[in-house]
């Protein structure tokens, strides 16, 4: 099939992204020089603060009798984090798309000057602010009007009106709520102008909260390392290597595609900068096998926006999500993991029943093929290989710590030299990998061995990020401020060495300079794609300090569930489409915080009613899966008409396009939601493993079944049948609760003698009803580990509960039973922590019974999807016979 070519220009490409991420102004002379040396000295500021570097010159300080406190504490951080940002957005981004973009007007330098000292109002007025404490005075109240709205003025510039009239709206309701009927559900009594201000301004529960807080301490050096990454040729290294591999393949340019976006999320967190990175090279290959331009473009743009879903290196919302969930950074990439990646093979999938149905073929391969047993034992070594780096470094490096404390940071960092040094002379025997002209006709496919070795180099910051993270157990922005240093000596050093070791005559002194500009070039491009992002985490605030002063969270739980009729799935339909209409308008990262501080508690609360024990990290991760799901969805998906203008395509149809292939996104975060098993939540390694194995033979099953495609096209039945064993393959309790029930329901007034007999450590349920601690009367599940006693009596106590038998009857599933009432709860007992409270009565007790293991279930499936394949294979060859 031949697809008429569409010219790029990638200089259009790459003013959309600044435009949508940096700010399209592009000024000269005097304010060019500014917005540059602001932006690197906001990188510098935040490479300060996260490294430990402060409290070393603070401890040396204090030795020498020295009175300068150097440590910046989180409050003081956040201000600086949000002067930079407000400064530069009215620098950067023009107040209108007829506005200049080769200068500054007078007002935008007022605006930029006026926003960078509000912004820092706490810096300049610190002792004053902690005198008055809760008592803004006059001066308090003006700056804190002036400051919300010229944040909001850089939102709208930044990041369009929707999250501006939201945020509005939210101001209104916090001022006006007060002076609405007490009847009405949403009245509130918490409106004055001095609350508001110092909610939102002066305290750290508005403007300055804990979304803006990660932004500081988090986010901004993941997005400053994906931008030296950048810098230092990985992007480029990412595309050729999974083009190396997989362009070959039917369909290959795609599969490559998919592949090379999943790797290019290390370096970026934007949909659209994902787009533009890999897109200008991949979709006109895939428009040369055979794609059209609206499935090539619609490709690129369901990878790029999976993405951020993509572990190690998440999107700025999962950080965020670390604090609302209070968890480890390392045990949030292990909950992530395995749901990202069954998404992505999905779509690598989904590609290869494209190319099926289309007849398509890859591209001509350079290198010979390779029998399947060596790729397999080449697989296997690979594998063997990292496993015994990954020992090496968790024991061996220990060892080196405990035996010389002292000196175990010059040691580690020798060894990363010896090991980059290994690694750069290993480069420099393959040439250097050079930038495709997406434009150019002739297609030839990159030889695997040089490609892959021709970046090596760049995996060492990514192993010390990972090492840091997973192994040391650092906190994310530490994490990445050793990745980022080095990084930054790759930065630099890369060029000169490569030229040493290949006794190349060039100058080296040229070449040295030359990292050192890319170094600063990283660190400017860094803090400008934070431009953004630290705006959208200031304004995203504001709607959490209203929901947090006013108690709006608890109003719309309740609009929420009367509209879900307290149905968890009915709820969580709700809530995702709540996610994707707010992220027509916001960016994920603004999205996810008002999703979540509105909805996550609810849905766990609902979750309980239903007899559903929800996790939170199960909760947020459906927020954020659905956030991101909105940078695809027609008619506003930024990331399709990104990838239409690559393309050439209907922007509208390559939105719907890439929506229909990001199904199997949709529905990963309902199943993850009723089993946790995928987000493996108490899970062993070998269980995991099995998981693993059964989701990806699941999704490809619902794959299938969605593409109406599997060997041949799908009879209706057979769609049918396919869905059915996905289901079970995810799912598999549900069926096996019905052949083997988990659990007996007993009586309340039998809950003492039950427990005693009941094995330590299993879990019970409880079916309670009470008066919620918002005067409602509801009815939820609570679950609790059987504790360590001799008798019931003394488990009973272990939980902190005490039960009071009232004498009298109530009607509990149609009989009469003994009413049992909780008397007393201990604080912080395993029963505080599970929900229950005093005077509630205890309506159902479900206990554990021996039963079947539910992965019995994945046997039928197994056979029901094996038949379907089977039957469609013999269908295949008859047609290929006749």
């Amino acid at each position: 099939m031949s697809v008429q070519e569409k010219v790029i220009d990638y200089d259009d490409l790459q003013d959309m992204v600044a435009s949508n991420d940096a700010g399209g102004r592009n000024p000269k002379g005097f304010a060019k020089k500014l917005i540059v040396i602001t932006a690197i000295v906001w990188s510098i500021f935040q490479l300060y603060y996260t490294s430990p570097f402060p409290f070393w010159l603070q401890e040396q300080f204090t030795h020498a009798g020295i009175p300068l406190n150097v440590v910046v504490d989180d409050t003081k951080a956040r201000s600086y984090h949000l002067a930079f940002a407000l400064f530069l957005a009215f620098l950067s981004f023009p107040a209108f798309a007829t506005s200049p973009k080769h200068r500054i007007p007078i007002l935008d330098w007022c605006l930029a000057i006026a926003g960078a000292f509000l912004g820092a109002y706490y810096l300049f007025f610190y002792e004053g602010l902690v005198t008055r404490f809760g008592a803004p005075n006059l001066q308090d109240i003006i700056a804190g009007c002036c400051g919300v709205l010229l944040l909001l003025e850089a939102t709208r510039r930044s990041l369009g009106l929707p999250l501006v009239v939201i945020a509005v709206v939210f101001l209104l309701y916090n001022y006006f709520g007060q002076f609405m009927p007490t009847d009405w559900i949403i009245s509130h009594r918490s409106g004055s102008l001095a609350q508001i201000v110092n909610q939102q301004w002066i305290t750290t529960e508005g403007v300055f909260g804990v979304a803006l807080g990660v932004s500081t301490k988090y986010v901004f050096l993941f997005v400053l390392f994906g931008a030296l990454l950048d810098k230092a040729g990985a992007g480029n290294y990412f595309i050729k290597t999974a083009f190396a591999y997989l362009g070959h393949l039917n369909g290959g340019p795609a599969k490559a595609a998919v592949v090379s976006s999943a790797l290019t999320g290390l370096v970026s967190g934007s949909s659209i900068a994902n787009v533009v990175t890999t897109g200008t090279f991949t979709i006109p290959m895939m428009k040369r096998v055979g794609f059209t331009p609206e499935k090539a473009g619609a490709v690129e743009t369901a990878s790029s926006v999976n993405g951020q879903i993509m572990p190690p290196v998440m999107g700025a919302a999962a950080f965020l999500m670390i604090e609302y969930v209070n968890m480890p950074y390392s045990e949030l990439i292990m909950h992530a993991f395995l749901p990202a990646l069954i998404s992505y093979i999905a779509l690598v999938y989904i590609v290869h029943l494209e190319a099926c149905k289309m007849g398509l073929k890859g591209l001509d391969r350079v290198d010979p093929a390779r029998p399947f047993l060596m790729v397999l034992i080449r697989t296997l070594g690979f594998f063997l290989t990292m496993c015994v780096i990954f020992f090496a470094l968790h024991f061996g490096l220990g060892w080196i710590k405990t035996l010389i404390p002292d000196y175990s940071f010059v040691v580690i960092g020798t060894l990363l030299g010896i090991i980059y040094l290994g690694l750069i002379r290993r480069v420099a025997s393959f040439p250097d990998l050079e930038p495709d002209d997406p434009n150019s006709k002739i297609v030839k496919l990159p030889s695997a061995k040089p490609t892959v070795n021709a970046g090596l180099h760049y995996l060492l910051p990514v192993v010390v990020l990972m090492w840091c993270l997973m192994i040391e157990r650092l906190s994310p922005g530490l994490s990445a401020f050793w990745a980022i240093l080095a990084l930054a000596s790759i930065l630099v050093t890369q060029r000169p060495l490569l030229s040493w070791f290949r006794q190349e005559k060039s100058d080296k002194k040229a070449l040295l300079k030359q990292g050192v500009q890319e170094l600063i070039d990283g660190l400017e491009v860094g803090a400008r794609n934070m431009i953004g992002i630290g705006i959208a985490t200031a304004t995203a605030g504001i709607i959490v300090g209203v929901v947090s002063l006013t108690g709006f969270g608890v109003q719309l739980a309740s609009i929420i569930e009367f509209l879900s009729m307290s149905n968890i799935l009915l709820m969580l339909i709700l809530v995702a489409i709540f996610s994707l209409i707010l992220g027509m308008g916001l960016p994920t990262t603004a999205n996810y915080i008002v999703v979540s501080s509105l909805m996550a508690l609810v849905i766990v609360e609902v979750g309980k009613q239903n007899g559903l024990i929800v996790p939170l990290i199960a909760v947020h991760l459906f927020v954020f899966y659905f956030g991101i799901m909105a940078d695809v969805t027609p008619p506003v998906g930024l990331a399709s008409f990104a990838a239409a203008a690559i393309s050439g395509g209907s922007p509208i149809k390559t939105g719907a396009t890439a929506f229909y292939y990001s199904l199997r996104t949709a529905i990963l975060p309902f199943l993850f939601i009723f089993n946790t098993d995928l987000l493996l939540i108490d899970v062993t390694w070998w269980h995991a493993v099995l998981i693993f194995c059964m989701a990806t033979i699941g999704i490809m099953l619902f794959t299938a079944a969605s593409m109406n495609f599997f060997v041949v096209k799908n009879k209706a039945w057979e769609t049918v049948v396919l869905i059915l064993a996905a289901f079970t393959l995810f799912r598999p309790g549900f069926f096996m609760e019905y052949i083997s029930p988990t659990a007996r329901t007993v009586e309340p007034a039998h809950f003492v003698q039950e427990l005693e007999h009941t094995p330590v450590g299993q879990n019970i349920m409880l079916k309670v009803s009470g008066i919620n601690p918002y005067g409602k009367e509801i009815q939820f599940y609570s679950q609790l580990a059987v504790p360590v006693g001799e008798t019931g009596e003394d488990r009973v106590k272990a939980l902190g509960l005490t039960l009071l038998d009232t004498g009298e009857q109530i009607e509990i599933n149609g009989q009469l039973s003994p009413k049992i009432l909780i008397d007393n709860v201990e604080m912080d007992s395993p029963a505080a922590k599970a929900g229950l409270n005093w005077d509630q009565t205890i309506l159902e007790l479900d206990l554990p019974v021996h039963s079947l293991a539910k992965e019995w279930m994945f046997i039928p499936a197994l056979l029901l999807a094996f038949g379907v394949w089977w039957n469609q294979r013999r269908r295949k060859n008859q047609i290929v016979n006749n």
